[in-house]
């Protein structure tokens, strides 16, 4: 089994607090753990990142799924307004809330770099690849783009080998309590 990095304390009881399926909970956790190896990969590089709102971030975009059980097995945006207004109600700031509301719309103006890393780690904790994200990505990176998309090609690869572990913990646990 491996061992995820521990999501923030705050979430931990704001999930409490919303009382959080399980399966929610072990979803935010798999995406905090890839936003967290992502963050530490961008940091290396010596970019830039406000580490703190990408892994919040990363820890609570789904959260909007406690109002909208059914999109936790099957599709639907519904969750990402409510969980946006969510955290609102329960005092979270707007720079930090704004991840619920952004982790699937990465084309929409004003997306900044945080945002695409907090969508990148939902797509890439279950091995999927989204050229279009991972473009924008890249142009957001310092250098020629076809070395960044090289460099950052060879760190996704990495982060899907484990895919099917998260994949397996997710599911692991139940939808409801």
């Amino acid at each position: 089994m491996t061992a995820f990095r521990p999501l923030p304390q705050e979430v931990v009881a704001l999930l409490e607090t919303v009382d959080a399926p399980p399966r929610l909970a072990a979803h935010l956790l798999v995406v905090h753990d890839v936003a967290c190896q992502l963050v530490d990969w961008i940091e290396e590089r010596g970019l830039e990142i406000d580490r703190a709102a990408v892994l919040f971030g990363a820890a609570t975009h789904d959260i909007g799924k406690v109002r909208f059980p059914a999109e936790l097995s099957g599709p639907g945006s519904q969750h990402e307004p409510a969980g946006h207004e969510l955290l609102l109600e329960h005092g979270i700031p707007e720079r930090l809330a704004r991840f619920a509301r952004t982790h699937a719309s990465w084309n929409d103006p004003g997306i900044e770099f945080e945002d695409l890393v907090v969508s990148l780690a939902d797509k890439v904790w279950k091995g999927k690849r989204v050229p279009d994200l991972e473009n924008l990505v890249v142009h957001r990176l310092p250098g020629e783009p076809w070395e960044a998309f090289m460099v950052l090609d060879d760190v996704l690869d990495w982060l899907v080998v484990d895919a099917d572990v998260r994949l397996a913990f997710q599911t692991a646990h139940p939808l409801s309590r």
